[in-house]
């Protein structure tokens, strides 16, 4: 199974935002968003790993709780059983990436799993991702390898 770390990094929320994907050192994108939020920025970074990772099975490693917990907790069940809104009532944030990443993944024949990891805790993956989420928010560019 393909190990992909993601991150997102905003400055201000919103602001300018940066996410970035990585499977190893050498494997990686990220890009950036004028204006835009952490949690839109985490969520687009799993977008893009599975759009360019497209095949076989892959574990998502992500330090957004968000992220993890929309698919290990199940949260896509409720929004869907209440018309995508939240446990509030409310309608849920950034309804547009969630439904293109929920398609993604619950339509998909492979296995993606998502686990989460403590962010700024020494992870190598996670740092990595973090700097290159970080670099395209405040430069408003990505890097690819």
């Amino acid at each position: 199974m393909k190990r992909i770390h993601t991150d997102g990094a905003c400055r201000g929320n919103p602001g300018p935002g940066g996410w970035a994907w990585a499977s190893g050192l050498d494997e990686f994108a990220s890009g950036a968003s004028p204006h835009t939020t952490n949690q839109r920025m985490e969520v687009l970074a799993v977008i893009e790993a599975l759009r360019e990772n497209a095949e076989g099975p892959i574990e998502i490693v992500s330090d957004s709780s968000y992220v993890v917990k929309c698919f290990n907790d199940k949260w896509h069940v409720g929004w869907l059983r209440r018309g995508w809104k939240n446990s509030q009532g409310q309608p849920v944030a950034n309804r547009d990436l969630w439904e293109e990443l929920l398609a993604m993944v619950l339509d998909s024949p492979r296995d993606i799993r998502f686990s989460w990891v403590k962010g700024h805790s020494g992870d190598s993956m996670n740092d990595f991702v973090d700097v290159l989420a970080t670099e395209a928010a405040d430069m408003q560019r990505g890097r690819h390898s």
